[in-house]
């Protein structure tokens, strides 16, 4: 996940708090001075810290918690409220046919934002287009264009044409059928006044509906100086953070946007087209805090569930629950399972699965896990059609042809077989459940983080503000 240490610092220092009813001042004390520290190493500014952590020691002491409510459960809602406040709202952003326009400087990811934006887009049912009319950057045609294959969206771009403005009105036209058009501009190492000039005058070509600001998460605080430098040049109405897959500054970056008169539309955390998410506030410090997102894994799972179904029009995963679960099964599920992304993203979404239990396994827990479902796929790559839809029948021969024709150990193969032993006890429970007993179950395995089938990795979570 993104800001990981700030994630895990601020998780381990609310679990000082577990086991207490009730909370001291000297409690109060301890967790802010954690608080303060855990912000200022995640670049946050040091004037905007001491107000959050004004704040949350005076909501803590003076606020009457709700009866029953823990020490520790009071205070996280007290610092999710307060993160949630800080981080401020989210960029209005309607489903509807719309022209973009991207700035930003050299290096902040515009070209690779506005293929994510398009796919983006694209996953929501609308028909999008990249523009590309940065005419100064050596590859950025050719890369631009590349992205938009990947995100299988529309794309125009001139590599013979010296005039940008030229480009981005000559792509309008060509794009006349798309529903969303992203412009692509160019960038500079700074703000100067041909870089105005240029935007300026796209902008007045395209009249887009509203303007967009790509920021590296590495510039961290110095994000508010730059928003605030483009907002007068010529006015932004949202900010795309990137790359905040791998930087420290992030939370720095993320703060000082929302102290400008700028809001947060999107944010970049890796490389391919699908890492993009939509920023939402309250989203965002659930998954810091450990307590999960629903809302972003159901559309992950949903829009996986369908692409996997796409490949293959005679699979049906409802299936699963009437009929006998086979390998093919299995593995269309970790098929799907890869196209949510990385695991780790994944199982930060898991209301009591990420968080706190994430910071317990080893550092390389999630990569051992993935290297497993890899080889997995492999193995079954090397069985028959009769072996998929029957995977009792193999047996110990059956057992060493597979090992040899994918190049893995029989004792893979065995761990897989009973993976798909366990994973079918796990949906024959559920067969033939009617919807009161499902919703139970389902309510059951929220409260414990977990559930049958999740190998006991369930701890406590969930959000206790529902």
């Amino acid at each position: 996940m993104v800001l990981d240490n700030l994630g895990s610092s601020l998780r381990g220092t609310l679990d000082n708090l577990r086991g207490k009813s009730r909370i001291s001042e000297e409690d109060v004390e301890g967790v802010v001075k954690e608080i303060q520290r855990s912000l200022i190493q995640a670049d946050v500014d040091i004037a905007l810290v001491q107000d959050l952590s004004d704040s949350i020691k005076g909501r803590a002491l003076e606020e009457e918690p709700p009866a029953g409510t823990s020490a520790r459960d009071w205070v996280l809602r007290i610092v999710y409220e307060e993160l949630v406040e800080l981080l401020g709202e989210s960029t209005e952003l309607p489903l509807e046919e719309q022209t973009i326009l991207l700035a930003g400087l050299y290096g902040s990811g515009k070209t690779t934002t506005a293929a994510k934006m398009a796919w983006w887009f694209s996953k929501k049912g609308l028909r999008p287009a990249v523009i590309q009319t940065d005419t100064d950057r050596p590859g950025a045609y050719d890369q631009s264009k590349q992205m938009a294959e990947n995100a299988e969206v529309d794309f125009y771009g001139d590599p013979d044409e010296d005039d940008p403005v030229k480009i981005a009105t000559d792509g309008l036209e060509a794009t006349a059928d798309a529903d969303v058009r992203i412009v692509d501009t160019a960038g500079r190492d700074g703000l100067n006044e041909d870089l105005i000039d240029q935007i300026e005058r796209i902008e007045a070509a395209v009249n887009p509906d509203r303007n967009l600001l790509v920021l590296d998460a590495a510039m961290g605080q110095s994000a508010r100086d730059q928003a605030r430098d483009f907002e007068d040049a010529i006015g932004i109405n949202g900010v795309a953070i990137t790359k905040l897959d791998g930087t420290a500054k992030g939370g720095g970056a993320l703060a000082a946007v929302d102290q400008t008169d700028s809001t947060i539309a999107f944010l970049g955390t890796g490389e391919t087209v699908k890492d993009i998410e939509r920023f939402e506030s309250s989203s965002f410090v659930s998954r810091l805090l450990g307590m999960g997102d629903i809302e972003q894994l159901a559309e992950r799972v949903e829009r996986a569930m369908e692409e996997a179904q796409e490949e293959d029009e005679e699979w049906d995963p409802e299936d699963m629950l009437e009929g006998q679960f086979t390998l093919r099964d299995m593995k269309k599920q970790m098929d799907a399972m890869n196209r949510m992304g990385p695991l780790d993203q994944v199982m930060d979404m898991i209301p009591g699965m990420g968080g706190g239990m994430m910071d317990q396994l080893p550092d390389d827990a999630m990569d051992m896990t993935e290297e497993r479902m890899r080889d997995f796929e492999v193995i079954m790559d090397s069985m028959t059609d009769d072996e998929l839809e029957n995977p009792r029948t193999i047996g110990a021969s059956r057992t060493k042809r597979i090992a040899r024709g994918s190049g893995k150990p029989e004792e893979r193969i065995r761990e897989l077989l009973q993976q798909h032993k366990m994973m079918d006890q796990t949906l024959q429970q559920f067969q033939g459940m009617g919807d009161a007993d499902m919703e139970r179950m389902m309510q059951q395995m929220q409260q414990q983080g977990g559930g049958p089938g999740m190998g006991g990795m369930g701890g406590g979570g969930g959000n206790p503000f529902n």
